[in-house]
């Protein structure tokens, strides 16, 4: 080999090895973190890959064109949230909303008259959190508080209950939150003004649409921050609803609840339920390993391109998360929890939903993305949305009010379920779902932007 060949070889080694770990042309950045990765959860780094069906399209939905798509480092829960985790959320709303309602009861107990160190309820109202109220199906004895909860409707009445037992209202039971629209923001402008003496004042020149679909000159930034009201409970009533003639009475009765559950993924939420949870996560949750160390770092949906990438780990063309293009070991074991062989449920080992992690992860470290249960993400379905959407980052949500027809209100629904066949646990096959509609194949895990500045979390 003559010197120029070895000079132009010695470069282009010294080139590829210096991308290493400096965020260089396909370098991956530093790992210098300011938290540990939380618990239960797994870094996806950022990538490129062509996103879409890789099959033939034998439905002729003709909505998942192959794209090049490029998404940004996250951190994403190896699996599905549980019901046990979801528990968690409901009984903190429970907590919070009878800490009102005594408080309107004119019980001090629960009011603190400075609230720097403590955490304030949903409302912001200063409560105290210390002091403790059972309400848990495990601590019956609601004591001298009884009285004053009833007064205010916590419970059911007595036409409504069943039995002798004293039980929550759980319609009552609404989580209040509110947030910043940065895309409704983003479209108003800022004008400043000084005035002879020097003074700096402004005003802002646009429009916003606030909830009930109206348009409303922006005033100040109040004009961006929109307030949910969600009722937390799941509907457990969809293990009946969803099969007519079949017997799933006591799915209905104990899934949610019962101890025998806590590990199996909750359904019966809808996307709002969803969204509130991811909030819920982000500044309330007692639990350290729901809780991020850092609330400027958020909980959310994944977006479509995100869950899409994850589910693949990282093989590019493989029809399902363990790649493919059979769903079934070379044992003959299945690799997912679905509908196989026209329709023989148990087969797979369970004949609804399973517990998370049953079946071997993706090469991501993931559990259950595809079959189990199908997973809300972010993004509102459209048929054409790989066409109007970026290649960097891609994301199709818009903002729904009041008036907005049903066509508005789809959500994307990812990676099959229990219920269906192998064809939608494709990678890259796209379903929706009315983001307000409930069912029993549907649930949810959440995912966390991974860095603040650059890829900011240690292994």
């Amino acid at each position: 080999m003559d010197m120029k060949r070895i000079i132009i070889l010695s470069a282009f080694v010294l080139f590829v090895t210096s991308c290493g770990n400096k965020g260089g042309i396909g370098g991956k950045g530093s790992k210098r973190g300011f938290e540990a990765l939380p618990e239960n959860m797994v870094i996806i780094e950022r990538g490129s890959f062509e996103m879409g069906s890789n099959d033939e399209d034998f439905m002729w939905s003709m909505n998942a064109p192959l794209r090049r798509r490029t998404t940004d480092e996250i951190i994403m829960d190896q699996t599905e949230t549980t019901n046990i985790a979801y528990r968690a959320f409901v009984y903190w709303t429970a907590d919070s909303i009878a800490r009102r309602a005594l408080t309107a009861e004119g019980v001090s107990d629960f009011i603190i008259e400075s609230d720097d160190e403590e955490e304030t309820d949903q409302n912001e109202i200063p409560l105290n959190y210390r002091t403790a109220i059972h309400l848990s199906p495990k601590q019956r004895n609601y004591s001298e508080h009884s009285e004053a909860l009833t007064n205010q409707n916590f419970f059911y009445s007595k036409e409504e209950a069943l039995g002798q037992k004293r039980a929550i209202d759980v319609r009552k039971l609404a989580y209040k939150y509110r947030y910043y629209d940065l895309h409704q923001a983003a479209k108003a402008k800022w004008v400043q003004e000084e005035d002879e003496n020097g003074n700096i004042s402004g005003h802002y020149v646009g429009k916003a649409i606030n909830k009930d679909g109206e348009v409303i000159d922006v005033v100040d930034r109040s004009s961006f921050i929109i307030e949910e009201v969600v009722a937390v409970y799941p509907d457990t009533l969809v293990w009946i609803r969803d099969f007519s003639y079949s017997y799933n009475d006591p799915y209905a009765k104990y899934y949610f609840w019962h101890p025998a559950y806590d590990h199996y993924p909750v359904v019966g939420v809808s996307w709002r339920q969803a969204t509130a949870f991811c909030h819920w996560r982000s500044y309330h949750a007692k639990e350290k390993k729901y809780r991020s160390q850092y609330p400027s770092q958020e909980y959310r949906l994944p977006t479509e391109a995100e869950y899409e990438y994850a589910a693949r780990g990282g093989l590019q063309a493989g029809l399902y998360p363990w790649g493919g293009p059979y769903n079934a070991n070379s044992s003959g074991c299945f690799l997912a929890n679905f509908k196989p062989q026209r329709g023989d449920y148990a087969i797979d080992g369970f004949t609804r939903t399973a517990p998370v992690a049953q079946y071997e992860p993706n090469e991501y470290g993931l559990y259950d993305m595809a079959g189990n249960v199908a997973e809300w993400v972010n993004d509102t379905f459209e048929e054409n949305a790989y066409e109007a959407t970026h290649d960097l980052v891609p994301v199709y949500h818009r903002q729904v009010t009041k008036k907005d027809k049903a066509s508005k209100k789809r959500k994307v629904v990812r990676g099959g379920s229990w219920k269906d066949i192998s064809y939608f646990l494709q990678t890259g096959v796209r379903d929706y779902n009315y983001m307000d509609s409930t069912h029993s194949y549907i649930g949810f895990r959440t995912v966390r932007d991974a860095a603040v500045g650059s890829n900011a979390l240690s292994k």
